[in-house]
């Protein structure tokens, strides 16, 4: 399936075939199984390691709609892993394959996402099991609000209990709907624009949420490869600039990363679609790909790239890093010992089977886990979330102050030197902070702190072989110790 332009995380898990290489299970077991093979590294008792690892609250509901002149009932779902932090956060997504074990193991993942990167929520998960395609927008409407309402009546969603953002087939439309379904039967309610987040800017959205995850995947693989030790046991120098990045998928994420990364100086050599895949070692043009497609309806015969006659073709192709950021599965026991990257970053969820993170971690690939690198979303859902709880945009109080500040420092640094400063430079320096600015750059602290505290734990436990159970010792850690310290555990 095609990765949906706007929403960041797509990942519909289906239990594979069961044979010698590829065993079947369910993907919130294999959550469990990565949970399992990190609670070894850690010292809590095994009441706690179970309470944090199983879902806290189910609700699974079906209700009447009346599309046309007949009445569907619709099955929807929400699940609370978490209440070690309140609210809980998680999206909500609109697909004929949402089932219950996907929603419970997307929860999961949102609770150990958050713990990383130091963002107070609990994990939950939404879903209603809809093809939104054979929808109107009016029908669309009619569900979305009815599956608020039935959150509403559960206290499945509220600023301090639990709230939404969008996931795979919903987007800024349906999270209005949403917001305006939760503020009808809330009337007066002083914070209820921070019951959902991923909203419309002129709705207390917040600039910079529709990049997040992409830039989030950019900014945690440049703080790894910034890290030298990590780098030559690669065999790979330290920094972004120069390295060798193919991109699978050009949706919202895997768009933005690949651009991303291209400003950062490295050479995107290969991008992928689910029409095929294209590869130039001298590098390709993120935008004029972009365009290209836009304009073709397809990556294809872009000029100076050679076709590759598969999609997954590029994730063999010869870099030194790769990006699956589109499909769950797509490294896999078939094709794992076949991928030349040195490292992969997981910017979609799920994109290695447990199998082929096994073969890749063997033959020594880097593989930087999905379960903090894609949070650059959730991140700035927090941002928002915050935003709207004090009712003041980011750099409204403090932009002009600083602006007259700098303005003054250039001002005095120009008598004192006698020196002239441009224009140019006198713009770049005076500038005050706009939300973007603000936006962007606590994402980057969250990634850069995250990815140093990951490699800490990793480092400081030899043992452990490879960075996902290092993320999840780190997740498990932090909730251990918040349910500790509420005191739930005497």
């Amino acid at each position: 399936k095609k990765n949906h332009e706007h929403h960041p995380f797509l990942f519909v898990f289906q239990p594979t075939k069961k044979n010698a290489m590829n065993p079947e299970y369910s993907f919130f077991d294999a959550v469990c199984k990565s949970f399992d093979k990190a609670a070894q590294y850690t010292q809590f008792d095994q009441g706690i390691l179970e309470q944090i690892k199983q879902c806290n609250s189910v609700l699974r509901m079906h209700f009447p709609v009346k599309i046309g002149d007949k009445v569907e009932v619709i099955k929807a779902y929400r699940v609370q892993h978490s209440h070690h932090k309140l609210p809980c956060k998680g999206g909500i997504r609109f697909s004929e394959m949402v089932n219950l074990d996907e929603v419970m193991a997307l929860s999961a993942l949102m609770t150990y996402k958050c713990a990383i990167v130091n963002v107070p929520f609990g994990g939950a998960k939404g879903g209603i099991t809809i093809d939104p395609k054979k929808y109107s927008a009016y029908d669309l409407e009619r569900i979305t609000r009815r599956y608020t309402s039935e959150l509403i009546k559960k206290r499945f969603i509220g600023p301090g209990e639990d709230v939404p953002a969008p996931d795979y087939g919903t987007g800024e439309r349906e999270m209005s709907w949403i917001l305006d379904t939760y503020m009808a039967m809330h009337p007066g309610e002083v914070e209820a624009l921070g019951c959902v987040t991923g909203k419309p800017i002129t709705q207390g959205g917040v600039r910079g949420r529709r990049e997040a995850t992409g830039l989030g995947v950019f900014f945690g693989i440049r703080e790894v490869c910034n890290n030298a030790e990590v780098m030559a046991k690669r065999g790979l120098e330290t920094g972004i600039a120069g390295k060798k990045i193919i991109v699978q998928g050009l949706g919202n994420v895997g768009y933005h990363s690949a651009k991303f990364f291209q400003e950062g100086g490295a050479l995107v050599v290969g991008l992928a679609e689910y029409e095929g895949s294209i590869y130039n070692e001298n590098g390709l043009d993120v935008e004029a790909v972009f365009q290209h497609r836009k304009k073709t309806g397809s990556i294809l015969d872009f000029p100076g790239a050679s076709n590759f006659s598969k999609n997954t073709d590029a994730l063999e192709a010869p870099c030194d890093i790769l990006i699956p950021a589109a499909l769950e599965n797509v490294i896999n026991a078939e094709n794992a010992d076949r991928v030349q990257a040195k490292i992969i970053g997981e910017a979609a969820n799920g994109p290695l089977t447990p199998e082929a993170d096994e073969i890749l971690v063997n033959k020594g690939t880097l593989v930087v886990p999905d379960i903090y690198l894609n949070a650059g979303g959730v991140t700035v859902s927090y941002f928002e979330w915050l935003k709207n709880l004090s009712h003041v945009s980011y750099g409204r109080l403090e932009r002009r102050f600083m602006e007259n500040q700098n303005a003054n420092i250039v001002s005095q640094l120009e008598e004192m030197t006698g020196n002239k400063i441009s224009d140019e430079q006198k713009k770049l320096i005076v500038h005050g902070p706009d939300e973007i600015d603000l936006v962007r750059s606590g994402l980057e602290d969250t990634m850069i702190k995250a990815t140093k505290e990951i490699l800490d734990c990793w480092k400081q436990n030899p043992t452990i072989i490879d960075m996902r159970t290092a993320a999840f010792v780190v997740a498990i850690n932090k909730v251990g110790t918040s349910y500790l310290e509420l005191g739930i555990f005497p």
